[in-house]
């Protein structure tokens, strides 16, 4: 312990997203994903760089730590997820044998860790949903919440559910087991659509949009969700099934889906093959029974509880049409959702219940700022622009240019500060543009991301505006919450609506970002309109940039008009 801080290091390892976070006395420090620095996207790879960067903010060397928290308990996993099922059944053997190197790995781990960081001090193994539950329940400012996670596995659970009040979380139920997963089988229908699994399942949510889930099935005498409520099944307050019949990701990883499945809904898509009014009904229908399993579940503990808040974390809470459901439903006066709920946020967890052990009297504080990534000074982003031989300008009216162009329908990509925690752009790393005309959302996918043409941009919208144009009765910071547009919306900012009028809204204010607060307000003082277009800095399948070089890169090689990193201008027109 360095003077008086208790200082720990999170790791998220052993599956997709791997990442680093640290925190010092209760206070999250930094936190970044592995993929941003190997650019492998989902990165699998042990966090060796994301946990580099973290010391290197804090200033500290790995042995100044008390603690490396890893989220995930290793023994607890053999046990349950392989020792106990062949114990009861012999023919779980061969999982057991078939998987020997992934048990092994998990054996070993506390010794890959000391390998990997050279670190002397104590290592904590913590329950992976255990971490999702800590990681939105701490942060969110509620004195008391029904708290949740739905992920794909993790040990061998695939969620909990919990009541939090003042400094306590307790589980009342541990959620299906593998392989009853509402994150698994998104993934195995995403798989069988044509799209990467652990990848793309935000391409199946946006694509539902284009289906009815209430068509009949060719060849069927049953409509898609009939079909989805046949195959997921209730199975009490808190439970369901996924009928083993349909899936085989529990016997052969790399199909997913049965032959039964395939017998009814048709050969899978491949990624080249057209996209009918088949696969977008098979979409709706998925996404239909998930949002009817996640509410039915949220309406009893609700009832039963007496609650009115909600914190949602694990992968599943980054279905931000679900989360709009939600929020729309009237179940809860407030919804919090962890803005990394997916696997790399369980870092942030391990961190959160390492200071709850050391400190039992420990406390959640209100912490909406995951702007926790890396960030960079202006020498270091000079360096940068010579490096790769531009000569950038630093504008005294940055704002206002910026707001002129964006009005003039050019693409700004808008690098500040330090970089979005979790998978979603919130104006640290974006790329922006207008919201109109409605075609606007073609023009930057033709020009800049190369993406699906029925994916939806986000709005991002100056705060005490966000009720002219959006449906939803609370802000909404991190973009993962789904809501209904107004007349007004689709009158003046169509490129932002998708085809079923739902918005991912963005609610900016300056306490949050400050330099995204005013190039909105000086947007609105150049156009009357509070609103831009935003989207990832990125091109399609690669991760969001994460230095000023990778910045550079993406601007050079795409058809972006103009790049802003801190204070620094360039504008192709100029080079």
């Amino acid at each position: 312990m360095i003077g008086n801080r208790f200082t720990v290091l999170g790791i998220n390892h052993g599956g997709h997203d791997t990442s680093a976070a640290l925190m010092s006395n209760g206070k999250l420090i930094a936190a970044c994903e592995q993929e941003r620095y190997t650019l492998d996207k989902h990165s699998r790879k042990f966090p060796k760089e994301s946990i580099a960067d973290c010391l290197s903010r804090a200033q500290i060397n790995i042995n100044d730590l008390d603690e490396i928290a890893f989220a995930f308990e290793p023994k607890y996993h053999i046990r349950e997820a392989y020792l106990r099922p062949a114990l009861d059944d012999d023919a779980r053997l061969g999982a057991l044998v078939s998987d020997l190197d992934r048990v092994k790995e998990n054996f070993f781990i506390e010794q890959k860790i000391r390998e990997e960081t050279r670190f002397k001090g104590k290592i904590n193994f913590y329950h992976h949903h255990e971490c999702h539950l800590a990681s939105t329940w701490y942060p969110s400012g509620f004195d008391r919440a029904l708290v949740v996670s739905y992920d794909g596995i993790g040990e061998v659970e695939t969620g909990l559910l919990a009541i939090a009040e003042q400094n306590s979380c307790s589980v009342f139920h541990r959620a299906s087991r593998f392989p009853d997963s509402l994150g698994l089988f998104y993934s195995a229908v995403t798989h069988y659509l044509g799209w990467q699994h652990h990848c793309d399942e935000g391409i199946i949510m946006g694509l539902a949009c284009y289906g009815n889930p209430n068509e009949l099935i060719p060849g069927s005498d049953k409509t898609y969700i009939e079909m989805f409520r046949d195959i997921i099944t209730v199975d009490g307050q808190y439970d369901y099934r996924i009928g083993r019949e349909w899936i085989s990701y529990h016997e052969v990883r790399d199909k997913w889906v049965s032959d039964k499945f395939i017998s009814i809904f048709g050969a899978k898509r491949d990624f080249n093959d057209p996209l009918t009014a088949h696969h977008k009904n098979l979409a709706a229908g998925l996404q239909l029974r998930l949002e009817e399993i996640v509410l039915g579940q949220l309406g009893h503990a609700r009832d039963e509880y007496s609650v009115n808040r909600l914190c949602l974390s694990g992968g599943v809470a980054l279905n931000c049409s679900m989360n709009g459901k939600i929020e729309q439903s009237g179940l809860f006066d407030e919804i919090f959702v962890q803005p990394a709920s997916g696997d790399a946020g369980v870092a942030v967890g391990a961190c959160y219940l390492a200071q709850k052990k050391q400190n039992p009297k420990f406390q959640p504080q209100k912490n909406h700022n995951f702007y926790l990534g890396s960030s960079f000074d202006n020498d270091e982003i000079h360096a940068a622009f010579k490096e790769c031989g531009l000569s950038p300008t630093r504008p005294d009216d940055l704002f206002k240019r910026v707001a002129k162009r964006l009005a003039d329908g050019k693409i700004v990509a808008w690098f500040q500060g330090g970089a979005e925690f979790g998978p979603r752009a919130l104006g640290n790393r974006s790329i922006l543009t207008r919201p109109y005309p409605a075609e606007m959302k073609d023009y930057l996918n033709v020009r800049v991301k190369f993406r699906e043409e029925f994916r939806p941009f986000a709005p991002a919208v100056l705060a005490d505006f966000y009720q002219d144009y959006f449906e939803i009765s609370q802000e909404s910071p991190h973009m993962l919450i789904a809501c209904q547009a107004t007349a007004k919306a689709r009158s003046e900012i169509p490129a932002t609506v998708h085809v079923d009028n739902s918005c991912r809204v963005q609610t900016v204010r300056e306490e949050q970002n400050r330099m995204f607060f005013l190039l909105l307000t000086a947007f609105f003082q150049e156009t009357g309109c509070p609103v831009l277009l935003n989207t990832s800095f990125n091109v399609k399948g690669q991760p969001i940039v994460n230095t000023p070089a990778q910045a550079i890169e993406c601007f050079s090689s795409t058809n972006i008009d103009c790049l802003v990193i801190g204070d620094f201008l360039v504008e192709k027109d100029s080079i």
